[in-house]
């Protein structure tokens, strides 16, 4: 087996004292049509290896391909949402190259006449700020499909025992968007590649298009990155380093390309064009293969397929149908829901901007919808290994328990009894509140009594309150909670307990 040594890197601030970053980032999105791009055969995630091909996705000879035309509405929809524009006329290519997950030999893609060219998508960045990336091409494709290696300690092919391919992802559709070369990032370099496949994630996602999995590879970046020395104009040599499927990975990946090629470059060493593999557990990158110029692929025209021509027609409806750009239906919902950065930041990362508006919609307050799906409920999937949507609790049902706190009828706690009762499948929130009998005290008089009594049997901590230490007041409520058996309203027993005490 062989071993690979870790590579040199440089402190990153030292690096970026030297050299200034140049990335290109290749996002591939699998499209998420029934069929796939050029055939009849299932998408369907997750299927037995090898059970969804045919002799077209399988490459046999005299099979012939038929274009998807769903795949080529999602291409322009694509290239319209990142300001594209949208070629009157492109084509197919076959690109040349043979791998063991490329049945015929070559990939059917595009290569000169994208389907969307010279676009741009602006970014947000963590202190406010937008940074635009700009984009060169959004092509359309078909994926490759899936090799195993089995065996070895790293479940690549190097060391591997043997090697199983599944060919149930050949011929999926793709949407490859490549950037031009991103200048100017400087030391916020990672920062800006991670926001950007964010960014990207959340326009495909609002376009439901792909479902942008990228820990099931539906969405996968490539991040290209080089160095030029401060103030030059020639570039660098690239390195790609393939397939990283998280934000985070992406982040870091281009931050450990920059501090390698950094410690080459002062080390009077020189780049090698090639691709790199990213390792999550390491934080690393190892060497790949070398990298392939387009002429390598040796592209011509796809002769068993016609030009792709859009009608203007077509491209103006499907125009139509773009949904509010995600960035800017945030900055609208975090307007009228009253939420901090921090707050709208929480709730973009758990992902619950549209759980939230549904909520809100069902007639939550924006505190609390908040309050419930990033606060208890994502508590309880976290402690259970799950994801909120598994839970049996809906918009509605998360609006119809703040109804119930908000009308005075449940406290804080009996509303968590509640959510138990919903989430165990026990019916609505006011169908488990009755069924357990959960509802306030409403008489006053069984209140003030409790708070006599828990006065007259904690005269140290009354007292304390007496000589102004209020926060004392905690203790006593508590003890008022327990006399009531928790269906006290604990804002009544403390006005009633600073009434006495006071």
């Amino acid at each position: 087996m062989s071993v690979t040594t870790a590579d040199a890197v440089l402190p990153y601030d030292e690096a970026l004292a030297t050299y200034d970053p140049v990335m290109g980032l290749e996002v591939h999105v699998e499209l998420g049509t029934a069929t796939k791009m050029f055939c009849g055969c299932s998408t369907t995630f997750g299927a037995d290896p090898n059970t969804q091909t045919c002799p077209v996705c399988l490459g046999l000879p005299g099979a012939l391909p038929v274009v998807n035309a769903t795949a080529v509405e999602s291409a322009v929809r694509i290239g319209l949402a990142l300001n594209c524009q949208i070629a009157q006329w492109c084509r197919f290519a076959r690109k040349n190259y043979f791998y063991p997950d490329m049945p015929k030999n070559f990939q059917t893609s595009q290569y000169d006449e994208p389907i969307a060219f010279e676009g741009y998508l602006d970014v947000d960045l963590d202190d406010g700020s937008t940074f635009r990336v700009e984009i060169e091409r959004a092509h359309m494709e078909e994926d490759t499909g899936k090799s195993l290696h089995v065996g070895g300690s790293t479940g690549r092919i190097h060391g591997a025992e043997y090697s199983l391919v599944d060919y149930n992802r050949a011929g999926i559709p793709l949407i490859e968007i490549v950037t031009k070369p991103i200048l100017g990032a400087g030391e916020r370099a990672p920062e800006v590649a991670r926001a950007y496949v964010s960014a990207l994630r959340d326009l495909l996602k609002a376009l439901d298009v792909s479902d942008v999995k990228m820990e099931q590879g539906s969405m996968r970046c490539d991040a290209n990155v080089s160095l030029k020395p401060r103030g030059a104009e020639k570039l660098g040599t690239r390195t790609e380093t393939k397939n990283v499927n998280s934000l985070r990975s992406v982040e870091r990946a281009v931050r450990y390309e920059i501090c390698r090629h950094a410690a080459v470059l002062n080390g009077g060493g020189s780049i090698l064009q090639e691709t790199r593999h990213w390792h999550e557990d390491t934080g690393a990158t190892t060497s790949g293969r070398p990298k392939s110029d387009a002429d390598d692929y040796r592209y011509f025209p796809e002769p068993d397929l016609v030009p792709v021509a859009p009608a203007r027609e077509l491209v103006e409806r499907l125009r139509g149908t773009l949904p509010e750009p995600p960035a800017e239906r945030r900055k609208r919902l975090q307007a009228a829901w009253g939420y901090s950065d921090l707050e709208m930041r929480d709730v973009m990362n758990a992902g619950a901007v549209g759980i939230i508006e549904e909520t809100v919609a069902a007639g939550a307050s924006p505190a609390a919808a908040r309050k419930w799906w990033t606060g208890e409920l994502a508590r309880r999937a976290n402690a259970e290994g799950k994801s909120v949507s598994d839970f049996n609790v809906t918009p509605a049902y998360v609006a119809e328990l703040d109804g119930l706190v908000g009308s005075g009828r449940l406290n804080d706690s009996m509303a968590r009894q509640v959510l138990d009762g919903v989430i165990a499948g026990e019916g609505s929130p006011t169908a488990v509140a009755d069924a357990r009998g959960l509802e306030l005290v409403q008489d006053d008089g069984a209140l003030e009594a409790a708070v006599d009594q828990v006065i007259a049997a904690n005269p140290d901590v009354a007292q304390k309150v007496r000589d102004g230490k209020v926060q004392a007041v905690g203790a006593l409520i508590g003890q008022v909670m327990k006399a009531m058996k928790g269906q006290a309203d604990a804002g009544k027993a403390r006005e009633l307990l600073l009434q006495r005490l006071t």
